[in-house]
């Protein structure tokens, strides 16, 4: 469907989207971090949807610009990380795993509300109307449910493997979070090896057909 779009259409319709789910993402760590105790977020002025405050050079314009560019059908991209101090934490490692799930159930709520937004684009049927809210509504549930599910695969510094190290015992956690440094290496060999693709795959076109069915798509 997004293939019938130009250049400038497609980028349109998805800036918003992108902006919205890398940031509401980046706020979401913040905002529960503060609720167990760590200001660091606000205190350094990063509790603001004001996407500027947590826009990466490379994640947050080049990557997803370049998606776009190449018309690969799949956009996805990452905001500055929101800093917590896990010292301020009575329970470091079960509070962390909690202030790490948030972000991908940012992206799903969201993806929940571009669903609904869609939806309600297919009921209006007035193409003036109806198409804007159904194509963006598809760009905001693609790119949620992406973030979402990259995030929550557990290799450091990942979302997932903040989550992996509160269940696992404190030797065994420390040991697992050695592997941070080679995390991004880890990253980019499964993305060369599409190994990346072929386990991410099964479990976005599940997610995301149903939030397709909300949309009523």
């Amino acid at each position: 469907m997004m293939d019938e779009l130009s250049l400038l259409q497609r980028i349109v319709v998805w800036i918003l989207p992108v902006i919205f789910a890398i940031t509401v993402h980046e706020v979401a760590h913040g905002w529960v971090a503060q609720r167990y105790g760590d200001n660091t977020a606000s205190a350094l002025g990063r509790l603001t949807l004001n996407p500027i405050k947590h826009m990466d050079l490379v994640g947050t314009i080049i990557l997803p610009g370049l998606l776009l560019l190449t018309g690969t059908g799949f956009v996805f991209g990452w905001a500055k990380p929101v800093p917590v101090d896990v010292r301020n934490f009575k329970n470091p490692r079960q509070d962390m795993a909690i202030v790490a799930l948030a972000g991908p159930v940012s992206n799903l709520l969201m993806a929940l509300a571009w669903a609904l937004l869609a939806r309600v684009g297919v009921i209006v049927n007035v193409e003036s109307i109806s198409m804007p809210l159904i194509y963006m509504g598809i760009a905001g549930i693609s790119i949620n449910i992406a973030l979402a599910v990259l995030n929550l695969l557990p290799i450091p510094p990942l979302d997932g493997s903040r989550i992996l190290t509160g269940m696992l015992p404190s030797r065994l956690a420390w040991q697992y979070n050695q592997l941070e440094r080679y995390g991004f290496i880890i990253l980019l060999v499964l993305l060369y090896t599409k190994i990346l693709n072929v386990v991410l795959e099964y479990p976005m076109y599940i997610v995301q057909n149903m939030f397709m069915s909300i949309a009523g798509l």
